[in-house]
């Protein structure tokens, strides 16, 4: 996404309530600064929080540490460029940073290891997915040989058997 005032990357995603209605501002550093220091028009709450995010971001140019000193072998990527931008440079880095991206990992997704998701009839192995393979194919060639008896056979054995697959 970019700057709403220059095209540059934004990296500040800003959230403002306005009569009670939420309006959304997409700026980079520089911008974000200006807006945030700027409080016109708002209550004394907001104007000191919103100081003190301006201070905090104004603070960014701290001294890197260790961590964010260190780089990718591979696309040379540092951790202090994955914070700013958020975005990993290659598959590499999950290694490369895994001391420092998993706390972050756990905070954000409260897990570590992504397990994914499989369909629910998939077959639990190759072998049953043969069988079911085996046994649909048996089905279209006596529905085609207009042999109704072991086509109902057939259907009821796929049945049963994508039955005790689900469990």
């Amino acid at each position: 996404m970019k700057c709403q005032k220059c095209g540059k990357l934004a990296t500040y995603h800003i959230t403002d309530i306005e009569q009670g209605k939420p309006r959304e501002f997409h700026f980079c550093d520089e911008h974000a600064r200006q807006h945030l220091a700027s409080p016109a028009g708002h209550e004394e709450s907001e104007s000191l929080a919103m100081s003190k995010l301006a201070k905090k971001l104004s603070t960014q140019g701290r001294e890197p540490s260790s961590s964010d000193k260190q780089q990718c072998p591979s696309c040379h990527i540092t951790f202090l460029e994955f914070r700013n931008s958020g975005r990993l440079g290659c598959p590499h880095d999950y290694d490369v940073f895994r001391d420092d991206l998993m706390p972050l990992l756990e905070n954000i997704h409260e897990e570590t290891r992504h397990s994914g998701k499989a369909p629910r009839r998939a077959p639990l192995n190759t072998q049953r997915h043969a069988e079911l393979m085996k046994l649909r194919n048996d089905l279209k060639r006596a529905v085609a040989a207009e042999d109704y008896e072991t086509a109902a056979r057939l259907r009821d054995q796929i049945k049963r058997v994508e039955h005790d697959t689900a469990r």
